[in-house]
């Protein structure tokens, strides 16, 4: 075989690999999308992979190339929503020298990012937040790095030297968890209006101005 044969073969051969790759990537997304809709509308227990191939426009057996089981699809969900809200939450720390004005907005910023995070796919928001067998966990941890968030931006003096930041960082996930179920996911208020109501609340209170009860 000359140099050149050898060249073209090796090059079409990379060339197919490369489609092959793409292509199988774009199925693994299809599955995962169509499997994210069925343990979303079914519940873990009553999803089928029958439906779940269905919805991708797959045969059954083509889910086996991908996923050992049901079981390993819906982990990987779990993983994945848990990997991007943390990274998430890690990026949206505040920089110093921001103005008190500033500040609000950031946060207000930040909190409406988290509600649009959610919001865009949210058959992965309910199994991430409610179906995940280990949600109570994940959670924790999600509090905990929003934690150390809030007691860096008290450091720089942002926020009052006294509050618990562990308090208000299990307050946060709370409310954006209840919000998210009750009004996010119903599609009864989106991102921008929670994160005005979370944030007016956080940053204002709830009495008029001048009744400071510290």
């Amino acid at each position: 075989m000359s140099n050149i044969t050898c060249e073209y073969y090796f090059w079409g051969w990379s060339s197919l690999k490369s489609k092959k790759g793409r292509k199988g990537e774009e199925s693994r997304k299809r599955l995962l999308k169509a499997a994210a809709n069925e343990f979303s509308v079914r519940g873990f227990h009553d999803a089928k992979v029958s439906e779940i191939v269905k919805k991708a426009g797959f045969t059954q057996p083509s889910f086996y190339l991908y996923f050992q089981s049901k079981e390993a699809i819906f982990a990987e969900l779990i993983t994945d929503f848990h990997s991007r809200v943390r990274k998430l939450t890690e990026s949206l720390l505040l920089e110093n020298g921001l103005n008190t004005e500033d500040v609000s907005k950031r946060v207000l910023l930040a909190v409406e990012t988290v509600f649009q995070f959610l919001d865009e796919d949210k058959d992965l928001t309910k199994i991430g937040f409610f179906l995940n067998p280990e949600a109570k966990q994940m959670k924790k941890d999600l509090a905990m790095v929003l934690k150390e968030n809030l007691e860096a931006e008290q450091r720089l003096g942002y926020f009052h030297s006294e509050l618990d930041m562990e308090t208000v960082a299990e307050c946060l996930v709370g409310m954006i968890e209840h919000l998210t179920e009750s009004f996010l996911l119903t599609g009864i208020k989106d991102p921008a209006s929670l994160a005005a109501e979370v944030v007016n609340l956080l940053i204002y209170g709830m009495l008029p101005k001048g009744n400071d009860v510290r």
